[in-house]
Formats: structure tokens, sequence, C-alpha cells
């Protein structure tokens, strides 16, 4: 009787534990941003998911470290930080940019000085996330059109270094992803 009572509760703790996988909870999601191929692919579990083709980037292209005001999309790894539902770009993934590996490289090159570093990681600690106001940029995220013209959007790279999809992506987007999610931008 006792083990029977045991086989059960181990029956019922695999069809938990298979059903919490197969809803993606505890999955691990994550999103691999592909700048050369012009597109955005979800993967969950080491499995694509869902793929968002025809995505912009900032006008200036993109690079490993950028400055404010250069319109570039910044490479590298990130995890979403933040959603708005109420951005004016419909809505507002937006990434840990500048992140603390961005700031050691710019560092490096001399794009900041060591105030400028310092300040930064005072910022980091004080706010529990990188300031958004560096030399550096920030307000970067994945975001949708709002009410731009989506033939603008289909035929340039137009926003200021986010990511952008159309309305109708970014909202799949964000029913797959949560903050926290892991972002790659190559």
């Amino acid at each position: 009787m006792r083990l029977r009572r045991l086989l059960s509760l181990l029956l019922l703790a695999l069809s938990v534990s298979t059903s919490a996988v197969a809803a993606g909870v505890g999955a691990e999601t994550w999103v691999l941003v592909d700048i050369e191929a012009r597109r955005m692919d979800v993967y969950r579990n080491g499995d694509a998911i869902h793929r968002f083709r025809n995505i912009a980037i900032g006008s200036g292209g993109a690079a490993p470290v950028r400055l404010a005001g250069q319109k570039q999309t910044p490479l590298g790894e990130f995890r979403i930080n933040r959603i708005n539902r109420n951005s004016q770009f419909h809505i507002f993934l937006g990434l840990d940019y500048p992140s603390m590996s961005h700031a050691e490289r710019a560092l490096a090159a001399g794009l900041i000085d060591h105030d400028t570093y310092k300040s930064y990681l005072d910022g980091y600690a004080r706010l529990g996330r990188p300031p958004q106001d560096t030399p550096l940029g920030g307000y970067i995220g994945i975001h949708g059109i709002g009410k731009g013209d989506p033939r603008i959007h289909r035929l340039f790279d137009w926003t200021n270094g986010c990511i952008a999809l159309t309305n109708e992506q970014v909202e799949k987007l964000a029913s797959l992803v949560r903050v926290g999610t892991r972002v790659f931008i190559r």
C-alpha cells in the first residue's frame, strides 16, 4: 500500500512537471537577434519556437560599443529589464543597456574616462540597473512602430538604436518573454 502511494505521488509529480515544461513554465526562453539576416528568433530550451522577419535597427547600423546620438544598435548580451505596454511604440521591451561589459569596453577603448566609468558604476549600484543618461546612451529596447508608417519600417532602418518590429510582432514577442529574458544581438 505504501509503495502504491509513493508511485502515485511520483507519477503525479512527473505529470505536473511535464505539463509545466509544455506550458513553458520554468523553461528557459531567450532571444537571438541576427542583424545581418534581419530576423529575430525566440528559443525555449534550445528549440526555436518563433521567428520574426523584417526587423529594423538603428539608422546608424550596429556596433559593439556605441555613443549617445550615434543611432547605432548595440551588439552583445542583454536582459529584458522592463516592459512598457503603454509606449508610443506600442510595446517597449527595455534592455539593460549599457551593460557592465559595454561600459568596460568603452573605458578600455578610451570612449569614456575613469570619472564617467565611476559615475556609471555608482548609478548602477544606486538604481540596481544601468543608468540611462550616460555618454553611451540608453533607452535601448525592442519595440513596435506605434503609429508609424509600416512602409518606412519595411524599407529602412529607422530607430535611434533600438530593434523594431511591427505592432503585431511585438505583441507576439511580449507574450513569449518576460523581465529577465536574455537577448543576444549579433
